[in-house]
Order: structure tokens, then sequence, then C-alpha cells
């Protein structure tokens, strides 16, 4: 699998990170039950299959990805890169709240690294701004684990230029992590060019959009509690049109005997600043149709095409 370096200075991860938020289980934005035996079987096909690092978060299951990574990496730690999150707290009745209190995140990562059974986090990213506390505070909380060695390298999620500029005023930023698909380009015009001239490495996630581009998409097979239920972009008006879409991308897809979510990874990973694409997997079969995303897939007048395809669209 091709590997690109993650910002200035920094490690060579493949294009394709292993996403482990579905696998934490139910929880406010869970995907359905889990079976943890199939999520660690999961793990071993992405990493027998060329992918060298995981993403996952504090909040995936208020703990419990975390703790399903460290049963697969039993052994292999140090083989493995590991990011995950801090920011998104359990509230005491199930929701998720924002809390970047420096107190905060230091009982966070104290709590992370104890269920990912590691001394250190690869990356310890911010989750999610929280606009009660001062970027200075949140931001340089995580440059002291930095240097006490808790993480080896630190970047934020869903953070715009304003507050990248502010994180860069006191310490480089490894990476950017955005939600970044074909149905999703918030962050194309401004942050994604802001990252790659100030080298800051962009993890995109969702770049299959939640499974509205993987090209099998049903909306009555999700389980009752998925969050998508919820989500606008995955019901009516707006799915119909997604779908009709995807069926526009399948002869693309086709010519390279690939999926359309194969597609829809390669179509994220054409953008320069983008180093890696995070996709999740909720079995080993899912993990083997992804991991040919990362090898070199889509051609520039097909890339062309296919952001012609969106302008024309209504999405």
């Amino acid at each position: 699998m091709l590997t690109r370096q993650l910002g200035k200075n920094g490690p060579d991860l493949t294009v394709i990170g292993f996403g482990a938020w579905a696998i934490g289980g139910p929880w406010q934005f869970g995907w359905g039950e889990v079976d943890d035996y199939e999520s660690i079987k999961t793990i071993h096909a992405a990493l027998d299959n060329g992918i060298n690092w995981i993403d996952t978060a504090a909040v995936y299951g208020f703990g419990h990805s975390e703790e399903v990574v460290a049963k697969a990496l039993k052994g292999i730690r140090e083989k493995v890169f590991i990011a995950t999150k801090c920011g998104l707290v359990n509230d005491g009745t199930g929701n998720a709240v924002n809390n970047l209190e420096p107190k905060s995140i230091r009982k966070e990562i104290e709590a992370s690294l104890n269920r990912l059974q590691t001394d250190y986090v690869d990356l310890y990213q911010i989750h999610k701004p929280d606009p009660k506390v001062p970027v200075e505070d949140s931001w340089g909380t995580l440059v002291e684990l930095k240097k006490e060695g808790k993480a080896k390298f630190i970047g934020v999620s869903t953070y715009n230029v304003s507050l990248l500029e502010k994180c860069m005023a006191i310490e480089q930023v490894q990476s950017l992590q955005p939600p970044y698909s074909m149905l999703k380009r918030d962050y194309e015009s401004e942050v994604l060019p802001y990252c790659l001239k100030n080298e800051i490495g962009v993890v995109a996630y969702s770049p299959m959009q939640a499974g509205l581009l993987t090209g099998k998409f049903d909306l009555s097979k999700l389980a009752e509690d998925d969050w998508r239920r919820k989500s606008k972009m995955h019901c009516e008006p707006y799915l119909s049109k997604a779908l009709d879409f995807v069926e526009k991308l399948r002869p693309i897809a086709d010519k390279y005997n690939k999926t359309v979510g194969n597609l829809a990874v390669a179509w994220v990973l054409k953008n320069k600043a983008v180093t890696s694409a995070i996709v999740g997997a909720r079995n080993a079969r899912q993990t083997l149709e992804n991991v040919v995303a990362g090898e070199e897939l889509l051609s520039d007048s097909d890339y062309n095409l296919i952001n012609e395809l969106l302008k024309d669209s209504e999405l």
C-alpha cells in the first residue's frame, strides 16, 4: 500500500487508516451492536493487508473502542501507529459534551493510555473545538503532553483556519482530521490549501460519507440505534439525490474493476493536501474491500469527470 508523510517531519502513514468508530458499539453516535471478537479479526485483517495505523477516540463507545484496539494489538503495539482523541466526554447521562479544560484533557489521556495498554499515544488529537476554553489552554496542554512523552505527535480535528493559526503560533500542528468526501467539501477551498502550505498533515474521515458512497447503502438495514437514522444526509430528500449520484459513479468504478466505495476513497486521496483517508470496517470482508483503495487508482481525467458530475448534481 502507498504511504505518505504526515505533516512536517512526521511519520509515514499508509494512505488508508483503519477507522475504529463503529467498533465502539452502542452510544450516542453508535452504529449498532458489535461483536468484539469480529472487531479484533477485522483489525488484524487490516494490518495483515498493509494498513499501519488506527484511528480511535475516547468517546467511541465511551472507551470501548480503545479497549478493543488494545486487545487487537496485544504483543504488536510497537508495530502500529495509534491515533486517538480527547475533548468529548460523557456527561453522566450518556451524552457526549465538549470539555477541553486542561484538567479534563489530562484525565482523558491517562484513561486512554490505560485502556489502550500503552505508555504513549502516537498521535493525540483534539476531537472538536470547545468555545468555552481558549485555544491557548487546550492546545497548550497537548504541547505539554508531547513534551512529557505521553504523545509523540499532536493534532486537531474539525478546526478552521482561524483556530489552526492560533495553534500554529504556539506549536506546529502535525495533523488535521476533517470530514471530507465527494458529498462534504466544506474544508476544500480554504482549510486544505492552508494545511498543504503549512505542512499540516490531513487525515480525512468519512471519505465514503458514512456509507452513502459505498454503492450499497440501504437505510432499512441500519440498526435501530444507528446514528445515521437521524442524519439529514442519510434521509430524504437528500438520500435519493445522493444515491442517484452514486449510480453515475458506477461506470467509472467499473472501468477500474473497483467498487464505488473504492472510487470515493481514491477521489479523496487525489487531493494533494490529504495524507491518508480513515476508512472504517466492521468485518474482515469489508476491510479486504477497502484496502485496494490504497493503490494508485484514479486518473486525472476521471477525477475531473467526477468533479463535473458533482457540479451538475443538486448535492
